[in-house]
């Protein structure tokens, strides 16, 4: 599986603008010159109609510098739960400005850890005029505190529902969170009764939240092949350069037996990433399977790469001044997100109709 050309030319686009624009200032330029945050937004509501694979294109060139842009969150998530609700005049509605980059989205999902749909406790009661008061905490939201877009999940009588929450609502604190990877912002949200309004069918929730984790997690796992590539570049490079009993100690046995290791998992990774871009593109219906490989391989694959960068960089590699941490921490926190390894392993089996002990 390859990327077609027109693609490949997407990913050198964002590689070029992102060596001249570094951390969020990087956001407007992308939005604008490429218009990255409307790719996977049809053209009637303002996007290229793009795929999953221009998706993956763009994520794994953020990947690689540790772009903390609202990407993933408001140009995935956000996007893809309203797309999936099939509400179609709240989409005329917020898809536009979010496709332009004019509005940042976010999806307030999980609680307590998990991003199983049969966790989430937040209820929601229905209000005047149509609207729902919905009360609860919202856990790991993606740059929660700037969003001008606040999608809500939240329980009522017929079954998990999404919400449209406004961002000024009374009833609604968002605090920032402080987290190991400080280049992705998270927030956690309290909702005390927070008006909110019923977005595609009540009860259909649990449906469009299932979609929305396999795509998120197809789009993460480009992510971390990207950062696992670049973090395994940087190692190369440094075990050329940094000189040990008076030869380089790239040249002993032993680091490059880590090093090919190192090759082997990336490798393995983007091949996991691609499958999983592959079949989010055309809408496959084996794209749990997919999704599920693709979130625990690539996250495994990035924590032990980034572990290895750390080591064979030595001490310097320890230091707040060089980025192996910075590889560290994203690899370890991008385990953990949308749900560990070991959850998605039991995805994969339950889907496969496999029992698990």
């Amino acid at each position: 599986m390859r990327l077609t050309e027109e693609q490949e030319e997407l990913r050198s686009a964002v590689r070029s603008l992102l060596a001249r624009h570094e951390g969020p200032a990087a956001w407007r330029p992308l939005t604008e010159q490429i218009g990255v945050a409307g790719l996977a937004v049809p053209e009637e509501y303002g996007g290229a109609g793009c795929g999953a694979r221009e998706v993956h294109a763009v994520l794994e060139e953020l990947g690689r510098t540790l772009s903390p842009v609202p990407y993933l969150g408001s140009a995935v998530l956000t996007v893809q739960a309203l797309l999936a609700s099939g509400d179609k005049a709240v989409c005329a509605r917020l898809l536009p400005p979010l496709a332009e980059g004019r509005a940042v989205g976010s999806l307030a999902w999980a609680e307590q850890g998990a991003w199983d749909p049969a966790s989430i406790q937040a209820e929601a009661a229905p209000g005047p005029d149509g609207t729902w008061r919905i009360t609860g905490t919202k856990e790991h939201v993606l740059d929660g505190t700037e969003a001008d877009v606040l999608l809500v999940a939240a329980r009522t009588a017929a079954g998990v529902s999404l919400f449209e929450v406004a961002v000024d609502s009374p009833g609604l604190r968002r605090d920032a969170v402080v987290t190991m990877d400080q280049t992705r912002a998270q927030a956690c949200m309290m909702l005390d009764a927070a008006e909110g309004r019923l977005i595609g069918t009540d009860g259909e929730g649990d449906r469009v939240l299932a979609h929305v984790l396999n795509l998120a997690c197809a789009a993460l796992a480009a992510e971390q092949v990207g950062a696992a590539e670049r973090a395994l570049e940087l190692t190369v490079a440094y075990a050329k350069e940094r000189i040990q009993f008076g030869r380089p100690i790239g040249s002993f046995q032993a680091v490059k037996h880590r090093l090919a290791d190192a090759y082997v998992l990336v490798e393995s990774a983007r091949s996991a990433a691609l499958g999983a871009a592959f079949a989010a593109a055309a809408d496959s219906p084996e794209l749990t399977r997919y999704a599920a490989v693709a979130k625990s391989a690539c996250s495994e694959a990035l924590s032990t790469v980034a572990g290895e960068m750390v080591q064979l960089h030595g001490g310097i590699g320890i230091t707040w001044e060089h980025d192996a941490h910075r590889f560290l921490k994203r690899g370890h926190s991008a385990a953990q997100l949308f749900g560990p390894p070991a959850w998605h392993r039991h995805r994969l089996s339950a889907d496969l109709g496999l029992t698990v002990a």
